[in-house]
């Protein structure tokens, strides 16, 4: 029996149906906070479900965040008619000309010549091998303007390490 309970539909409406009847009905120049909103609620519902106060702020906040109200001095309104819709992140497309009445959207033509495959081409097999370049002599290191040779200098060793049982 107390599965039947729990899988009882509810004969509320949703949550963000009863947030805008609440806001229309309550009329209010600047808005509605979340406490009226949830008194609204009860007063026209009833019992409300267990855990009423996390749902209401949970979908507030939804709503808030997408746009479909907005929230000034601890308040809750319906966005005008004018206000600007809220966009998403990144860049916004660019503007599109309108085209003139009886025009079509033109396609966009072929790339000029062969079609090419992405990133480096393979190594042609049939192609000599390339020469070899001559290795520079080895000699004395260069010495630059400032009279030290270039790079670091080699590790020093003072004394090569002897036999521990002869000392």
């Amino acid at each position: 029996m107390a599965t039947q309970e729990l899988n009882k539909p509810s004969s509320l409406p949703s949550y963000p149906q009863m947030i805008m009847e609440a806001l229309d009905e309550l009329k209010q120049a600047e808005g509605a906070n979340k406490s009226s909103i949830s008194n609204y609620m009860e007063s026209k519902y009833g019992e409300m479900p267990p855990g009423h106060a996390e749902f209401l702020t949970h979908h507030l906040t939804r709503m808030k965040e997408g746009g479909e109200l907005l929230f000034v001095k601890n308040n809750y309104l319906k966005p005008g008619p004018d206000a600007p819709l809220k966009r998403g992140r990144g860049r916004p497309p660019k503007a599109k000309e309108p085209l003139p009445p009886g025009a079509t959207a033109p396609t966009p033509a072929p790339a000029p010549g062969p079609t090419r495959p992405r990133g480096r081409p393979r190594k042609d097999p049939n192609a000599p091998p390339a020469p070899k370049k001559p290795k520079p002599q080895a000699g004395p290191p260069s010495i630059s303007k400032t009279g030290r040779p270039r790079g670091r200098p080699r590790k020093v060793n003072p004394h090569p390490l002897q036999n521990v049982a002869e000392v």
